[in-house]
């Protein structure tokens, strides 16, 4: 009797956990599949202006970051850096470089995960523990959100959402992480984006996806000086945001 009754309360036991790791999940589900609407992410900005946001997504890529300073810096171009927590953290004395220099220094999550693969506690935590360390360090919080891979699905939206974050995603994307994009094809998607879309995309106000790839530093005056000769100057996030 005494070990059916010591059975019986493991059982117990372990039936209370499972439900609780159930509910647990299937709340979780509840959240992301009901019709509350998600902020959309930002794409574009209307504005009437020539003005561009250049965005530079940072997880790896520090040895290139000076040389990307100095071409900004020689161009009087500003931008945004969306950089991991990782990275950050592991980098303090050039993030501060780049927000001294001006630049918008924002949130890409903690460790480069999938967000559509996350729930949104775990994306919450990933955009909360990097919101931490960048604040640590430059002493300004993130309030953008750039998710890694550019995945759009509820789970990460909805986190970014609860914590008062904005969504960005993208206009033009020199898809310069890949192996086969030269200097002359990074440069052409962004100075030339029909050869991308087929169609003439409307630059104003446009977003560009960059990364700090050796190629994308050899593209890039090519990218500013073409640009700036056709009228554009290239202003954070923010800056663009509030020209709307």
């Amino acid at each position: 009797m005494f070990i059916n009754l010591k059975i019986s309360r493991r059982l117990l036991s372990f039936g209370g956990i499972f439900f609780l790791l159930l509910v647990g999940i299937l709340s979780d589900r509840w959240i992301i599949s009901t019709d509350v609407p998600v902020s959309k992410p930002i794409v574009q900005i209307k504005t009437a202006q020539l003005v561009m946001a250049l965005t530079i997504n940072v997880d790896w890529g520090e040895e290139n970051i000076p040389a990307i300073l100095n071409i900004l810096d020689e161009r009087k171009a500003r931008v945004t850096f969306f950089v991991t927590g990782r990275w950050a953290k592991k980098n303090p004395e050039l993030l501060k470089i780049m927000s001294n220099k001006g630049h918008q220094i924002e949130n890409h999550g903690y460790s480069h995960p999938h967000p559509d693969q996350l729930s949104i506690g775990a994306n919450q935590e990933e955009i909360k523990k990097t919101e931490s360390i960048i604040e640590g360090i430059i002493g300004r919080k993130t309030h953008l959100y750039a998710p890694p891979y550019g995945e759009k699905g509820a789970s990460g939206l909805r986190a970014a959402d609860a914590l008062g974050y904005q969504t960005i995603l993208w206009t033009l994307d020199t898809v310069d992480w890949r192996a086969d994009s030269t200097p002359e094809i990074i440069a052409k998607r962004i100075v030339n984006p029909a050869i991308q879309f087929g169609i003439k995309p409307n630059k104003s106000g446009a977003i560009v996806l960059m990364h700090p790839k050796a190629n994308t530093v050899k593209a890039l005056p090519v990218i500013l000086d073409q640009l700036a000769s056709d009228g554009f100057s290239f202003q954070t996030l923010d800056a663009l945001i509030t020209s709307e």
